[in-house]
């Protein structure tokens, strides 16, 4: 068995992981022939170059890396099956051809719900009860595939995006392992998706984390401020006394719970400051009326 990786970020890190302690047949032997992710990016005031956990992996295990999915098509590795989890690039057809097993694709969410960029956030914000893992072979179109597997995993009252991101991850480097043998033996029977359910979301900016709290029923803010963590973060507007010229100011939202139907702040962060407590906050700027402050 000989596979691509397609992948950039840690949290991916366990399906690669899982894939070469699986099927590694001795020492120098993985079946990783080649990982393809993101470049090397700059980092910090220095401009450090920094290089994906992927990148890293691949490095210490002495695989060969590619920085674009395109670059395969000149100087194609010894491959018959791809899998890719969170790689940032759209994959043409003719990389999907190089090979004859295909591209398993692994998806946080129970596809058709929730094509896209951010399913993890979205089926948090929209206060679903339940979200899952799917693992579809790549076609031409995004999130469209047929399915391979699919598992379904609980969201928690206190899920984050990060928290229930890394759990659908490392269940899915299970599931994936599990199933490999009997899909490369052809004993798996692929589903087409029910076009007629499928949902879409979006690559989120920073701007997606606005919440207007005086207009926010309180749990859909309590869910939104728990689906922007860590990207990009809930954010609100301002207006500090008048000592600071009646300004708005960005205030990170970090977190915040329910308590008698109403949204309770817990931890703030505004622009250029470090993070402290609601009551903190308050406290040093002098704040009684919540509603006051709030655009």
């Amino acid at each position: 068995m000989k596979i691509v990786f397609f992948g950039t970020p840690d949290y991916v890190l366990p399906i690669l992981t899982a894939i070469h302690k699986k099927f590694v047949t001795g020492p120098g032997k993985s079946p990783i022939a080649a990982v393809v992710t993101q470049s090397p990016k700059p980092v910090g005031r220095k401009q450090v170059l920094s290089y994906s956990p992927i990148d890293k992996w691949a490095h210490e295990h002495k695989i060969p890396t590619y920085y674009s999915a395109n670059d395969l098509l000149e100087s194609p590795p010894d491959a018959t099956l791809g899998i890719l989890a969170s790689y940032g690039e759209i994959i043409k057809k003719d990389v999907i051809n190089l090979f004859p097993q295909g591209i398993l694709v692994i998806h946080p969410s129970l596809l058709p719900k929730y094509r896209g960029a951010s399913p993890v956030p979205a089926a948090i914000a929209e206060g679903e009860s339940e979200t899952g893992v799917s693992i579809i072979k790549m076609d031409e179109k995004m999130d469209h595939g047929p399915i391979v597997s699919q598992s379904k995993e609980s969201i928690a009252p206190d899920d984050n995006s990060e928290t229930l991101r890394d759990r659908l991850f490392e269940k899915s480097a299970q599931i994936l392992v599990e199933m490999l043998t009997p899909y490369i033996q052809g004993k798996i029977n692929l589903k087409d998706q029910d076009e007629s359910a499928a949902t879409f979301t979006k690559l989120m900016k920073k701007e997606d984390g606005f919440i207007d709290l005086q207009k926010s029923d309180p749990h859909q803010a309590e869910r939104f401020i728990r689906a922007m963590q860590p990207w990009p973060g809930a954010w609100t507007l301002l207006r500090l006394s008048a000592t600071e010229g009646q300004a708005q100011k960005r205030l990170k939202l970090l977190k915040a719970h329910l308590e008698e139907e109403k949204l309770v702040l817990d931890e703030v962060q505004l622009e250029g400051k470090m993070p402290v407590s609601w009551k903190q906050f308050k406290e040093g700027y002098g704040i009684k009326d919540e509603t006051s402050v709030f655009k």
